[in-house]
């Protein structure tokens, strides 16, 4: 007696479609939630930009910039420098044209006529012509080649050496 056996059916695979598309979903919701966060925070950091301007764009854009901070950048006008009660005020030009800047606050070490500085604040009335530039904040410009002043550190090691 023969039997025949009748061939058992062929195991089907595991279907992976649907994992595949879980996986497609997963990494283009990734790609999707990368892209928000860069613009979110490319906004937030946006905000707390301050923009550089010369002395002559920021005259040029006094009506636009209203009063919104940015940082002007010229130099001090020599024989311009005049203490205030709160701090100093000067003329801050760029060659082209000349703003006067009252500063509030103690100017820094560095500064003094004819040099390059860059004033933080804004304009005290966008829509008058000779308003002045009121700044809380002076940073002096200086180029790569600046090399800060000598520190006598043997003082410092004299005095240790006759407090042991």
């Amino acid at each position: 007696m023969t039997t025949t056996e009748t061939p058992s059916p062929p195991v089907p695979e595991p279907r992976r479609p649907r994992k595949l598309r879980t996986r497609y979903i997963v990494a283009i919701g990734g790609c999707v939630a990368a892209i928000v966060a860069i613009i979110v925070l490319a906004v937030v950091l946006s905000e707390n930009v301050v923009y550089f301007r010369t002395v002559s764009e920021a005259v040029r854009d006094r009506s636009s910039a209203g009063t919104s901070r940015f940082r002007i950048a010229g130099a001090v006008v020599p024989g311009s420098i005049a203490e205030t009660k709160d701090g100093v005020r000067f003329r801050n030009t760029d060659g082209k044209h000349t703003v006067t800047v009252n500063h509030r606050g103690d100017p820094p070490d560095l500064f003094k006529a004819g040099a390059p500085v860059v004033c933080e604040g804004h304009w005290a009335r966008a829509d008058v012509v000779s308003a002045p530039f009121d700044s809380d904040r002076i940073l002096i410009r200086h180029g790569a080649d600046y090399t800060p002043p000598k520190v006598n550190t043997q003082a410092g090691d004299d005095k240790k050496a006759d407090t042991g």
